[in-house]
């Protein structure tokens, strides 16, 4: 049995979509579904169960003997939340919480990290995950701050000998892209943002640029597809000898004006695309600059080829935005 919380959610119910290909039958979804689409995220796959976050560790302390891991994607993910306390209930305490029982119950975890825990990027882009360097990170925001809470509280532990998962895995993932970000609203991806506007024939709006060393669309960013991300978890479940927090995107940073432009080619036109300027409250908490350093993963064992941008957004616009169906 493997547990998937934000199962119904954009990385989350891709994680369960490729675990249902490889014939796992009992897929458990946690997550809450309330009254919007994310259901249609799991409406095609067979489930074991969908298991509200509420009643998460009653669920695990019944099955705690079938369990064999848990991919913990579930958080508060937008980075415009300003709710401290909410981020800190779902994305730190309920995560030490879930650490603590994978510890005491021998089961494997991965879970999600963020690009977000780097902040503006000063101290660059490296998954180093010595105390020394994760005292140097500053994050932008309180989604951030509290990935990153987590990953050192990880990594004490670890150092400490508290005990730990025999397997534990942290992703730092960049910009991902790809289906079932249908319900992310203001934060899905800017290819399912440009599409509509694509398949309308208008023109896209990107930000503006206000740091001088960045043109308008100027601004770059890891954007990584959503296949290759959940590749580089199905290959840790693989090789249940190796843990770490890691880097999670391509290596090369690439120009907004470059994935709108690719939205536009995969419908086979001609790119428009104007610049307005970036809300003021958004300026001084704005990354310029994302490229993940993907040595570390590549030194465990991680060899294969991450998607080029035009590739992932053209299979992403003609096989699921631009289809019947666009949920996976």
């Amino acid at each position: 049995m493997y547990v998937v919380t934000g199962g119904a959610g954009f990385i989350g119910s891709n994680i369960v979509w490729a675990l249902e290909r490889r014939g796992y039958s009992k897929i458990v979804v946690v997550d809450r579904l309330r009254d919007g689409v994310k259901w249609k995220n799991i409406a095609k796959r067979e489930l074991f169960d969908v298991v509200h976050p509420d009643n998460l560790f009653a669920f695990l302390n019944e099955h705690q003997g079938d369990i064999q891991g848990i991919f913990h994607m579930g958080a508060i993910s937008a980075t415009t939340e300003t709710d401290g306390d909410k981020i800190m209930d779902n994305n730190f305490r309920l995560s030490l919480d879930l650490w603590k029982w994978c510890s005491a119950h021998h089961t494997r975890l991965i879970y999600a990290s963020s690009a977000a825990t780097y902040g503006d990027g000063e101290n660059g882009f490296d998954d180093d995950m010595s105390l020394e360097a994760l005292e140097r990170l500053r994050p932008l925001n309180p989604y951030g701050w509290s990935k990153h809470l987590f990953d050192r509280r990880v990594i004490r532990t670890v150092i400490n000998g508290e005990g730990h998962p025999p397997q534990w895995v942290g992703l730092k993932f960049f910009n991902v892209y790809g289906p079932n970000e249908d319900h992310k609203g203001t934060m899905k991806s800017v290819v399912n943002h440009v599409f509509p506007v694509a398949k309308a024939g208008e023109a896209a709006k990107l930000f503006k640029s206000h740091n001088p060393d960045y043109e308008d669309g100027g601004q770059l960013r890891d954007f990584v597809f959503i296949d290759d991300c959940v590749d580089v978890m199905m290959w840790f479940l693989d090789h249940p000898d190796v843990s770490g927090v890691f880097n999670c995107g391509t290596g090369k940073a690439r120009p907004f004006r470059d994935l709108a432009a690719a939205v536009y080619r995969a419908l086979g036109q001609e790119p428009k695309i104007e610049y307005v300027p970036m809300p003021e409250h958004l300026r001084d908490k704005y990354q310029y600059y994302t490229q993940a350093d993907m040595t570390k993963l590549r030194n465990v064992g991680y060899d294969r080829p991450f998607t080029e941008l035009e590739d992932g957004v053209r299979v992403y616009v003609q096989d699921h935005l631009d289809a019947d169906d666009p949920v996976r």
